[in-house]
């Protein structure tokens, strides 16, 4: 027989019905204005390094709404860092806020939606920071799909954004609400090879073949496969193979996403693909470039004590128990609020877009991000967002365990 233990800390709150009743008023008035924002985000569809439309939508509605914003911040054109400091001093509270899309598809991830969920969140609770006292933030952070100046969250952190930052608060729309989950760290890497053009039949010694490097390279992986844990996934393609068959390529280039569960493991992969890419560069002549594309992605370091208070006020808000599922243990994707979770408590748990099961990435997920459902969740993230945070505003004990919980799911790892 298992035995349910409740954590006394999330069974009380210090929110009174009447600031519940303030956060939920203001985002009655203004969510038909977020959800304008959310569809027009929707609509000028932008990916990573890019994002000038999604990003100045939002950073006007935080000028808007009061905040201080600082643009074109941690080495990304399209961050921002918006702030307002409360009367009083207490917590510093930052809510992550990303807007990119993914190429081709569009925002079949729902960020349009994810940024409008903090910012109206935070643009709800500053209607009682200067009462509560404490700091609120906004961290536009790019590219949390990846690609050109990809996953910002690590240059935030790299930064120094989250070294005065007590905890992180985020909401990805999903398929049902869930409890935020482990992520595998990734290391998105491009391997290049120069070589020596030759005519490929008629002096094939005077040539070197970089596109022979490369291929070496896919067969040592797919060797060193046989011998890495089960938690280690590396899959990559070819970005360039030459030009013509008669010609014997003088640069090849591939691109390859190395994840493991956590980040000791990955640097160890790491280790041993750069040698593979050695190895191959040694066998043939070539010359080789081998590292990271963007920045790095870290493993998500859950701290259940979080979820335990967004998800008492989201059954609180009336949220079916039906709809709520239990953390997924067997996540193989990656997200860069990993990064962010390495160094401060940090919850990004799902909101339900879809009646029905949605793949992420998927054109249903994508028009799911414009549904009904899916502009109201708008509404429901936002509140949990800000009735979440309020409370660790307001209960310094809470913040406390919340915290020391945090350093030890850290010093265990995933």
């Amino acid at each position: 027989m298992t035995t349910t233990t409740t954590n006394p800390l999330t069974t009380k709150t210090t929110n009174t019905p009447a600031q519940t009743a303030i956060i939920k008023e203001f985002i009655a008035k203004r969510l038909p204005e977020y959800q304008a924002l959310a569809l027009d985000i929707h609509e000028h569809p932008e990916v990573s390094n890019y994002e000038f439309y999604s990003s100045g939508a939002l950073v006007a509605q935080l000028e808007k709404e009061g905040f201080t914003v600082a643009q074109d911040v941690a080495g990304h054109r399209t961050g921002f860092d918006a702030r307002y400091q409360g009367k009083k001093p207490g917590p510093t509270l930052a809510f992550l806020a990303e807007f990119d899309a993914l190429p081709g598809i569009g925002h079949a991830c729902g960020h349009n939606l994810f940024g409008t969920y903090s910012v109206l969140a935070a643009s709800a609770l500053k209607e009682l920071i200067d009462e509560v006292g404490g700091e609120l933030r906004v961290y536009g952070t790019p590219g949390e799909e990846g690609g050109e100046n990809g996953s910002a969250k690590g240059s935030f952190v790299k930064h120094g954004y989250f070294t005065d930052v007590d905890a992180a608060l985020c909401i990805h729309p999903g398929y049902r609400y869930q409890k935020t989950s482990a992520s595998l760290a990734n290391d998105p890497v491009d391997i290049k090879f120069y070589g020596v053009a030759s005519h490929a039949a008629g002096a094939p010694e005077a040539g070197i073949s970089a596109l022979e490097a490369l291929l070496q390279v896919f067969n040592g992986i797919n060797g060193l496969r046989l011998s890495l844990p089960k938690d280690v996934n590396i899959h990559g393609i070819i970005t360039d193979g030459g030009q013509a068959a008669n010609v014997i390529p003088e640069f090849a280039s591939a691109r390859f996403y190395l994840r493991a569960a956590n980040r000791k493991t990955l640097d160890q992969v790491y280790e041993k693909v750069e040698n593979i890419v050695k190895g191959a560069a040694l066998a043939t002549g070539a010359t080789y470039e081998f590292g990271l594309f963007q920045n790095a992605v870290d493993d998500v370091i859950v701290t259940p004590l979080f979820d335990e208070v967004f998800f008492r006020h989201a059954e609180e808000a009336g949220v079916p128990e039906t709809e709520i599922q239990e953390r997924d243990s067997g996540s193989k994707g990656s997200s860069d609020v990993g990064n962010v979770s390495q160094v401060i408590p940090t919850i990004q748990p799902t909101v339900s877009i879809a009646d029905e099961y949605i793949a992420g990435h998927s054109e249903e997920f994508k028009a799911a991000a414009r549904s009904t459902k899916g502009l109201a969740s708008i509404g429901i993230a936002a509140e949990l967002l800000a009735t979440t945070a309020l409370d660790l505003l307001q209960d310094p004990e809470l913040l406390a365990a919340i915290k020391e919980e945090h350093q030890k799911q850290v010093a265990k790892g995933n």
